[in-house]
């Protein structure tokens, strides 16, 4: 099995990237996790998220993701349990009231480990991420080439680690322009309002929301 055509690769990158640039509910939880916690945990975050899109990519090719589709009871119950993780996220931050960035060594690695979690729950929890990889891969598969599961999950790996490049910036800006406005003791005393508020809103939105991507 090899990669498509260098006419039709090229579309499939270009259409990635164009995705992946646009921001989405991941990316929303991922800056907000860069805010909250510094580049580190933004970067941890991002790799949670993108361990959990390889789910969905080994989902799609093994065909998983169609029968999600065909079920509107199960697409809507994973959609609620994802929404719901997202607010529950919100709320535990709201409540959380230990200043950033005091956390000790062990209590750090713990919450690194926090921020992988969460990323990777949000991510599996999000049936629109299975049924966008359902639409988008095949677009880019050649039948008679055979193997299409296989050219699936091969497509999945490429777009997952231009998802790693791209979402890996957007961490890091966030968590270089956190580090400067936490210098203002007013923006954070505010950060966990407003992190809290962020997770809160992407819940209310991923619940509220049609089938869009990310």
């Amino acid at each position: 099995m090899t990669l498509p055509e260098p006419a039709s690769f090229g579309l499939f990158v270009i259409a990635a990237l164009a995705l992946l640039l646009t921001p989405g509910p991941a990316v929303l939880y991922i800056v907000a996790r860069s805010i909250e916690q510094g580049r580190r945990a933004g970067l941890v975050s991002m790799l949670g998220v993108h361990v959990g899109t390889l789910g969905h990519v080994a989902a799609a090719a093994g065909g998983l993701s169609a029968l999600l589709a065909a079920s509107a009871v199960a697409f809507t119950r994973v959609k609620y349990l994802g929404a719901s993780y997202l607010i529950y996220l919100g709320v535990r931050r709201l409540l959380d009231r230990r200043p950033v960035g005091t956390a000790g060594g062990s209590t750090r690695e713990r919450r690194l480990g926090r921020a992988f979690l969460d990323g990777l729950i949000v991510n599996v929890l999000n049936p629109k991420t299975a049924l966008f990889f359902l639409a988008f891969l095949p677009q880019f598969v050649n039948e008679s080439r055979g193997q299409v599961g296989l050219q699936i999950l091969l497509l999945g790996l490429i777009f997952v680690a231009l998802g790693v490049c791209t979402d890996g910036l957007y961490a890091l800006g966030a968590g270089t322009a956190a580090g400067w406005l936490k210098a203002n003791p007013r923006v954070l005393r505010s950060e966990r309002w407003i992190t809290g508020s962020m997770y809160i809103g992407l819940g209310v939105a991923a619940g509220l929301s049609g089938g869009q991507r990310k």
